[in-house]
């Protein structure tokens, strides 16, 4: 088991799914939490079972928010370890008929709010050695259907993250990526698919093993975080269940 005692972590998406079980198994493991969602009513029902953590609702594709959203984590716990990049957004559609706005989102969820995080947090993790783990999808290695948004700006994540690796090689920061297949999340259980939709095409994203329990992925991004993961920097793990096998 990797621990994260007297480390504090900044985690995105932590009123639900990934982001709620990475907050709370990284206060089982040690950490202090700081998370931040939309949603504030949510975080209070997922911090009840984080000792210790704090929480604050942000919208994460305003960069002012997040400048503040890390400010408030120093100011609560003294220093950031961790920065966990969780939060993202997913609607199947027709290429065709995604409005700017569409696409706008697709990017400023996925891709801009990560990027604003990274952006206010380094000062803090370079200070101490830190590190950044992004969630971004298979969609950030491969293809999906009716997602050229969401894959855009998932593949944008990963380069993101490689660029990062390569900017700080000289630095103790470590900055690394996980790219999930299919949980049992939201995402999954309100799936909607466009009208007309192909469905051969559609279910080749999912897994010859099924849907994961998000705790599994959880378990990666923890690792990551650690001290174990201290030779790992500038990866991007597949955490898909053997999709990606062949």
């Amino acid at each position: 088991m990797s621990r994260l005692d007297g480390k504090v972590a900044l985690v995105t998406g932590a009123s639900a799914g990934l982001g709620a079980a990475t907050a709370q198994l990284f206060a089982e493991r040690g950490a202090s939490v700081f998370g931040i969602a939309r949603d504030a009513e949510r975080m209070s029902d997922v911090f009840a079972g984080v000792p210790g953590g704090k929480f604050a609702p942000v919208d994460i594709a305003d960069p002012e928010a997040c400048r503040q959203a890390v400010a408030d984590c120093v100011a609560a716990f003294g220093r950031l370890d961790v920065l966990v990049n969780v939060a993202g957004f997913h609607q199947m559609r027709h290429t065709v008929a995604m409005t700017d706005d569409d696409w706008q989102y697709d990017l400023a969820v996925n891709l801009n709010g990560p990027f604003f995080l990274c952006r206010a947090a380094l000062p803090h993790l370079l200070e101490v050695g830190g590190n950044i783990v992004n969630v971004a999808s298979i969609a950030g290695v491969e293809g999906e259907v009716y997602s050229a948004g969401y894959c855009a700006a998932k593949h944008g994540l990963v380069g993101l993250t490689r660029a990062l690796a390569v900017e700080y090689t000289r630095e103790r920061l470590r900055v690394n990526a996980i790219c999930p297949g299919g949980m049992l999340t939201a995402q999954v259980t309100e799936f909607a698919a466009p009208e007309d939709a192909d469905w051969e095409l559609i279910m080749r994203i999912a897994s010859p093993r099924g849907f994961m329990d998000v705790t599994e992925v959880a378990k990666t991004i923890a690792f990551l975080a650690s001290d174990d993961a201290a030779a790992v920097h500038g990866a991007v793990y597949r955490v898909d269940n053997g999709k990606g096998a062949g």
